[in-house]
C-alpha cells in the first residue's frame, strides 16, 4: 500500500519554492530582487496607454483560455474594466477582438490590429509571420509589450530579440524549446517565460508510485516542438530512474489540419491499447482536445490501461483515470498580469522572477477506476483533492 507520507514528499518536492497561496508567490518574487516593482495601474511616462501585441501559435484551446485570464489579471488588479461580461470558448482571434473593443482603460490598450499567427500551427506560415511581425515594431514602433502564446509563438520571439517586452505563456517546456536559457534566466533582457521545474518529472513519479508500470505508452509529433509538448526527455528521465519501458506512437500535429491531428492522435492511442502497455502517459498534442478527449479515454477504459493525464483535472473529468491537478488558471492569469504590470512600471523582464509552481492536487476519476479495475489504496484516496465519480 502506498503511504500517504510517501505521496506528500513525492507531490511536494518542489514546495520549498512553491506558493500556498499566489499571494505568497507575489511577495517571493518581488523579494528575489533588490528593487521593488509594484503592480499598481500607472499611464505611459507621456500620459498615452501602453500598447499590447498578441502572437499565437496555432489554434489550441489552452491559448485563449490563458489569454483571457491574463485579461481578468488585469482587471482584478485595476488596470481594466470589462464592457460586459467576458464570453467564454472563443478562439484566439476572436477574443483578441473582443478584448480590443470591449475593454475600458486609461492605461493599456489591446491593439486588435497587433494579432499574428502562422495559420493553424502551419510551419511554411512562420517565417512570413515573423517577418511581418519584425517590420509593424520596427517600422511603426507603436507596441510596448508582446504576449507570444504557445511553444511556436514563445521561440520567434527568441530568435527575433524580442524587439519589445515580450511574456510567453502556455508553453510546456520553456527551457526544452529553447525559449529561456533555464529557470533563473530567460538569456534576453526582454523576455520572461513561466516556468515550473521539473513538473512533469513529478507527475510521472506519481503516476508509477500509484500504479507500478513496466512498460508507458506516450503519443507525440517527432518534432522538436512535439517532444518539447509531450515532455519526451522527461519522460525517458524518469524511465532510466525508475526502470520502465517507454512505448512510442508517432502522431503529426502541426501543418495538418486540426481533424488530421485528431485521428492520428486517436490512431496512436488505439495501437498502444492494442499493445496493452501497462500505462499510458496522455501528454499534449493538438490531437487531444475537448472532444477527442473522451474517446481517448473510452479506448484506454475498453483495454483497461491506467492512464495519467500531463493537463490537469479536466481531462480526469472527462474519464482519464489521474493526474496532478493544476491549480486555477486564473493564478497563472494573474502571475502574467502582474509580471506585466512590473514591466510597465520599468522592469526588464530579464529582471523578474519566473519560477512558478502549481499548489499539488491529485485528481482521481472513480468511475474510470472501476472499469478498468484499478482498486485505489486508501492513501490514494485520503490523498486527492478532485474525486470524480463519473466517466462521460
Amino acid at each position: 500500500m502506498i503511504h500517504i507520507l510517501t505521496l506528500v514528499l513525492l507531490i511536494a518536492t518542489s514546495q520549498l519554492l512553491a506558493p500556498a497561496s499566489q499571494a505568497q508567490s507575489t511577495v517571493a518574487s518581488a523579494a528575489a530582487h533588490s528593487q521593488v516593482f509594484p503592480t499598481t495601474p500607472v499611464s505611459k511616462p507621456d500620459g498615452t496607454r501602453w500598447r499590447i501585441a498578441y502572437v499565437e501559435s496555432g489554434d489550441y484551446a489552452d491559448y485563449p483560455l490563458t489569454l483571457g485570464e491574463i485579461a481578468d489579471g488585469l482587471q482584478s488588479l485595476g488596470w481594466l474594466r470589462f464592457e460586459g461580461n467576458r464570453p467564454q470558448n472563443l478562439s484566439g482571434a476572436d477574443l483578441w477582438k473582443w478584448l480590443a473593443s470591449n475593454t475600458d482603460s486609461p492605461h493599456l490598450q489591446f491593439v486588435e490590429d497587433a494579432y499574428w499567427q502562422p495559420g493553424n500551427f502551419d510551419a511554411e506560415k512562420r517565417e512570413p509571420m515573423r517577418a511581418a511581425y519584425a517590420k509593424r515594431i520596427q517600422q511603426r514602433a507603436d507596441i510596448d509589450l508582446t504576449i507570444a502564446m504557445g511553444t511556436w509563438a514563445g521561440q520567434d520571439m527568441r530568435s527575433l530579440g524580442p524587439l519589445v517586452p515580450t511574456i510567453v505563456g502556455s508553453t510546456s517546456d520553456a527551457i526544452g524549446a529553447g525559449i529561456s536559457d533555464n529557470a533563473q534566466d530567460s538569456g534576453r533582457d526582454n523576455l520572461h517565460a513561466r516556468i515550473e521545474p521539473e513538473r512533469y518529472e513529478r507527475q510521472l513519479r506519481l503516476f508509477h508510485e500509484i500504479v507500478p508500470f513496466k512498460t508507458l505508452g506516450i503519443v507525440y509529433e517527432d518534432s522538436q516542438a512535439g517532444r518539447t509538448y509531450a515532455a519526451v526527455s522527461a519522460v525517458e528521465q524518469v524511465s532510466r530512474e525508475l526502470d520502465f519501458k517507454v512505448v512510442h506512437c508517432l502522431a503529426p500535429s502541426s501543418s495538418v489540419s486540426t481533424e488530421t491531428a485528431i485521428a492520428n492522435a486517436l490512431h496512436c492511442y488505439q495501437d498502444l491499447a492494442r499493445q496493452h502497455v501497462d500505462a499510458v502517459y496522455v501528454t499534449s498534442h493538438r490531437g487531444v482536445t475537448r472532444s477527442s478527449i473522451v474517446a481517448i479515454g473510452d479506448t484506454l477504459e475498453h483495454a483497461k490501461i491506467p492512464s495519467f493525464s500531463m493537463g490537469g483535472s479536466k481531462d480526469v473529468e472527462q474519464g482519464i483515470l489521474l493526474s496532478l491537478a493544476q491549480a486555477d488558471v486564473s493564478y497563472v492569469g494573474l502571475f502574467h498580469a502582474e509580471t506585466m504590470a512590473r514591466i510597465f512600471h520599468g522592469a526588464k523582464p530579464r529582471q523578474l522572477s519566473q519560477l512558478w509552481i502549481d499548489p499539488p492536487k491529485i485528481a482521481l476519476n472513480l468511475a474510470t477506476a472501476r472499469i478498468i479495475g484499478f482498486d485505489p489504496p486508501v492513501d490514494i484516496l485520503l490523498a486527492a483533492d478532485e474525486v470524480y465519480e463519473t466517466s462521460p
